[in-house]
């Protein structure tokens, strides 16, 4: 019996630890996506494709899509297509005032 509640134990232990090291990973992720989008605002004149933020980000497509979609929602943001069948987002323009100076 000893033997069954120490596995027991154990496998809860990991379970625990497994859920602890995803959330973390899911922490970092959406604060270099967070870091990414708004620097890609800030540089890219208010457009910003999906494989720029997965790029940026170092994140996984599917994860810069969800990003990506809920950001649009919040802000209003436009599909559009450029010249070359490029597809991005136009969302509104990021005006900082001059002597914010913040980083992204």
């Amino acid at each position: 019996m000893a033997i069954l509640q120490f596995l027991l134990v154990m496998g809860l232990g990991g379970f625990a630890g497994l859920l602890i090291v995803k959330n973390v990973n899911e922490n970092n992720q959406k604060q270099r996506l967070d870091e990414a989008f708004y620097q890609l605002l800030e540089t890219q004149n208010s457009q910003i494709s999906l494989i720029q933020l997965a790029a940026n980000a170092r994140v996984e497509a599917e994860v810069a899509q969800q990003y990506l979609t809920r950001q649009v929602k919040i802000f209003s943001a436009v599909l559009e297509v450029d010249d070359e069948g490029d597809t991005f987002y136009r969302f509104p323009r990021l005006r900082l005032p001059p002597s914010s100076g913040k980083e992204w």
